[in-house]
């Protein structure tokens, strides 16, 4: 699967709320009530990384969760990054 143009990334990332470009990585902060809630969000975005065999880049502060999606095998972004974007932001 190829990297996106531009002009698709812009598009796909306008379907999606509160993800942003940085580089070559699409990226967005979760706030959670607690951190034990925090860490039950990375379980269900792990579970969802797995059965996509695609894995984000997880950085957890208390209760902030960052979370950046790339396709490191193909250089850039691609689908698969703005389809489990979307399925996060369903379990979020």
């Amino acid at each position: 699967m190829p990297p996106l143009p531009d002009s698709e990334i812009d598009a796909a990332l306008a379907a999606l709320d509160g993800w942003s470009r940085e580089g070559d990585e699409i990226v967005k902060t979760f706030e959670r009530p607690s951190f034990p809630d925090a860490i039950a969000f990375v379980g269900r975005v792990a579970e969802l990384a797995e059965s996509a065999n695609h894995h984000p880049d997880i950085d957890i502060r208390w209760r902030t969760v960052r979370l950046a999606l790339t396709t490191h095998d193909q250089g850039g972004l691609t689908r698969r990054d703005f389809d489990l974007a979307g399925a996060i932001d369903a379990v979020g």
